[in-house]
């Protein structure tokens, strides 16, 4: 329980503050609040692939390892928008908004103010021609789950929160207690 003090300065506070012009009010949270760089970030799946399946994989500057199509958010960008938007930019795959599905987890906060908002997606490899223009994107290709390429740290570390990669259970993500 909050003493009665306290709680009668907190009430003040949040008058005083919602007292305050809306541009005032937004400044103030702008410098008490942290602040995220957002990404967003396509899983995509071969839906033709037997077994383990196979993973579409980006290499890109500087080339030493393979990570998945993601990039920043253009400013007022819907998470979902700019997954599509990236993944077409960078792989030539062009995909509805409608078509790609939150991942679960579908958002991962990472250390330093980074947040990948990421999402999922299935297309037949066998009919779906993948373009890269050579300077963003060296190289795109499938490959098997349970055989991946040397990744890039922070594509084996989100791919961790989705138990796919070589640090697979190394990093479980953190999920909060249900409690009835």
């Amino acid at each position: 329980m909050i003493p009665r003090s306290r709680a009668t300065g907190r009430a003040v506070a949040y008058q005083v503050f919602y007292r305050l012009p809306l541009p005032v009010r937004r400044r103030l949270v702008r410098l008490a609040v942290p602040k995220y760089i957002v990404g967003a970030v396509t899983l995509v799946r071969d839906s033709e692939a037997d077994g383990a399946g196979r993973l579409l994989l980006l290499r890109q500057p500087p080339g030493k390892g393979w990570g998945l199509p993601a990039g920043l958010l253009q400013k007022g960008e819907a998470p979902v928008v700019g997954a599509a938007r990236e993944l077409y930019e960078e792989s030539g795959i062009r995909l509805s908004p409608r078509d790609l599905s939150p991942a679960v987890p579908n958002a991962v906060v990472h250390a330093k103010g980074w947040v990948d908002v990421v999402f999922t997606a299935e297309v037949p490899a066998s009919r779906t021609e993948l373009k890269v223009d050579g300077a963003e994107v060296f190289e795109a290709a499938w490959h098997p789950l349970d055989d991946l390429p040397k990744l890039t740290w922070p594509t084996a570390r989100l791919l961790a929160y989705y138990d796919i990669g070589p640090l697979a259970g190394q990093f479980p993500p953190p999920v909060p207690d249900a409690k009835p």
